[in-house]
């Protein structure tokens, strides 16, 4: 039980609505910087993207493409927040945001590496909705121009694409001076399919009641 603890912890910070909360406060966004800065805060701010981008990190370091894989999330990714910032609308995108966690974790957790074309399939598949996700900010501010829209890709691009190499390149350090152990790996794994599987759990519940008319 003390063991599960620290996972059930991060779970329910992660399905907290506040930690999502835009990096301006809510201001709207009028400038470049704004923009980049938003872009900056959103996938740090938003657990359940972070723990993705985590994921994807150290998976692509399994599949031994720790630069390269990441890429085809950061390129689907980038399209999702076009896509939703023309005001596409895709239902499933908060639910497949979260099995995204449990897909990708899950996959570690086993100690199941994914060959490098199976692995940016993956990634760029549901990079796709996250960035959607991410591109709902965009779609809901009426001041948004060129500048900041563009300030706001590069703040997500470059932001979540550090993240990725950054936790690639600890989980290759930490198997190499464990003789190149994967359990850091899987661990990490079974930390990020625990979140996936509380936030599928919760929208399960979040529908059930719906259907029921009851309020959640």
């Amino acid at each position: 039980m003390k063991k599960l603890f620290p996972i059930a912890t991060i779970a329910a910070l992660a399905a907290t609505p506040a930690l999502a909360h835009h990096p301006l406060g809510g201001m709207p966004m009028v400038t470049f910087a704004h923009g980049l800065l938003s872009g900056v805060g959103h996938p740090i701010l938003g657990f359940d993207h972070l723990f993705f981008v985590l994921a994807v990190g150290i998976a692509a370091a399994v599949a031994g493409r720790a630069f390269t894989a990441p890429l085809a999330y950061i390129a689907a990714m980038l399209g999702g927040v076009v896509v939703a910032s023309l005001g596409a609308q895709i239902g499933i995108a908060e639910a497949v945001i979260a099995a995204s966690l449990v897909i990708v974790g899950g996959a570690l957790a086993m100690g199941r590496g994914l060959s490098p074309a199976v692995a940016m399939a993956l990634f760029a598949g549901l990079g796709f909705f996250h960035g959607y996700a991410f591109g709902g900010t965009i779609a809901g501010q009426e001041s948004v121009n060129a500048s900041v829209f563009a300030g706001y890709l590069i703040g997500l691009g470059i932001t979540q694409y550090v993240i990725a190499i950054g936790a690639g390149l600890v989980a290759m350090l930490v198997w190499n001076a464990a003789g190149r152990s994967t359990t850091s790996a899987r661990i990490a794994g079974g930390v990020v399919a625990g979140v996936g599987a509380f936030l599928v759990l919760e929208q399960l519940e979040g529908a059930a009641f719906a259907a029921l008319g009851i309020a959640s």
